[in-house]
């Protein structure tokens, strides 16, 4: 069972009630404190997936009233320390974005181009079993439909380092290539292009492309491109770490010990190069909403390069979403249409949600990693509802 395929369950349900019902210049804009009650709606649904199980959620959304934050349940299960509404917390795929941002930036800079083999910029990297970089481009790495086998789906890799195995193991360093050869060892799923399908694999691969084009690592580049012009103080990349800085709560898994389904685990601290490049930031809700916004309102990208980030392409196992370059697409029963990202790692659940210009957003995430279904009546609440006046 996939991290990934763990954390989108929301996005299924999220899905089906929906059929059913240029470089930053300039400085940070002010940010206004919207009034208590204009996200009443918002705050009802989160409190609701508190009291059914959810330890603790924090949230910020933003639009034309500013900026709303709330904060419920709690952060440590033990003490009883409540949710704080600037946590920090382990971002999950949303790390993808940050690298697809970066890679769309070199493409402006006519330092790649996406539709460059991935055998151009590692030349004999993706190779075995079938696989064939000379074959799978950069663009259908960031849109997964390279075909690559998901290294989440190999049980041997599941059993050590996710399920019963994960308390044991968490703590040991990973090198950056090691969960690509996992994958490598399988033959391709389907062919390149022939559809989307999501796999972790590509996200690794896409942050190791980064930093052969760079010369550089993947954080540096995302650091010196991305977090320090917007000023995000709350985003980091924890290398070896295996803690969270402050402020922070606790990040709980259940559904590990498949003896023990309702066991309910502390698994906050991890050695951050187990989800190199693919889910290892650390970052806030307003960090998060500032990062999105950014590039939704094309303050990151040139227009071309816009363009290619927002080209998307039909998730055939849930055909109401659309995948783009580190970015999906949905419609929500109500007929709002929004950019969103989810991202799932042990532990933790994360979703940023958007309008086309980035004037209306929502952030939250999740200090555990079930109980993803109640996703949509997040959504629904905040995108849905009548604006406050």
């Amino acid at each position: 069972m996939s991290i990934r395929k763990r954390s989108r369950t929301g996005v299924v349900a999220l899905a089906a009630a929906a059929i059913t019902a240029t470089v930053l210049t300039g400085p940070a804009r002010a940010e206004v404190e919207a009034p208590p009650t204009s996200h009443q709606a918002t705050k009802s649904a989160i409190d609701a997936a508190v009291a059914a199980g959810i330890p603790g959620i924090t949230a910020e959304a933003r639009d034309a009233n500013g900026v709303w934050k709330t904060a419920s349940g709690v952060g440590n299960r033990q003490t009883g320390a409540l949710r704080g509404k600037n946590d920090r917390f382990r971002v999950g795929h949303l790390t993808s974005t940050f690298v697809a941002t970066v890679l769309l930036q070199m493409e402006a800079e006519s330092k790649l181009s996406l539709d460059d083999t991935v055998e151009r910029h590692l030349p004999g990297v993706v190779t075995g079993n079938g696989n064939d970089g000379s074959k799978i481009t950069v663009r259908q790495v960031l849109n997964h439909s390279s075909g690559l086998f998901d290294y989440f789906s190999d049980s041997a890799y599941v059993d050590t380092y996710v399920l019963d195995g994960y308390l044991q193991h968490r703590y040991e360093t990973m090198a950056h290539d090691k969960r690509l050869k996992v994958a490598l060892a399988h033959a391709p799923v389907f062919q390149p292009g022939a559809r989307h399908g999501f796999s972790n694999t590509n996200d690794v691969l896409a942050a190791l492309i980064l930093e052969k084009i760079a010369g550089r690592s993947y954080e540096t580049e995302v650091r010196k491109r991305i977090i320090e012009p917007l000023g995000l103080y709350a985003t980091s990349n924890p290398g070896n770490s295996v803690f969270l800085p402050q402020p922070s709560g606790r990040g709980y898994s259940k559904p590990f010990f498949r003896t023990q389904p309702n066991r309910i685990d502390d698994v906050t601290e991890v050695n951050g190069s187990q989800i190199w490049g693919s889910g290892d930031i650390i970052s806030s809700a307003n960090d998060l909403n500032r990062f999105f916004g950014a590039l939704m309102r094309g303050q990151l990208l040139p227009a071309q390069q816009m363009q290619e980030l927002k080209t998307t392409i039909v998730n055939p196992e849930m055909p109401f979403t659309s995948y783009g370059l580190g970015i999906e697409k949905l419609t929500l029963g109500c007929g709002t249409t929004l950019w969103y990202r989810d991202g799932g790692t042990v532990g933790w659940l994360s979703l940023v949600a958007l309008t086309e210009d980035g004037s209306h957003q929502l952030t939250f995430n999740y200090n555990s990693d079930w109980r993803a279904d109640d996703l949509i009546a997040i959504l629904s609440a905040e995108f849905c509802q009548t604006p406050a006046s």
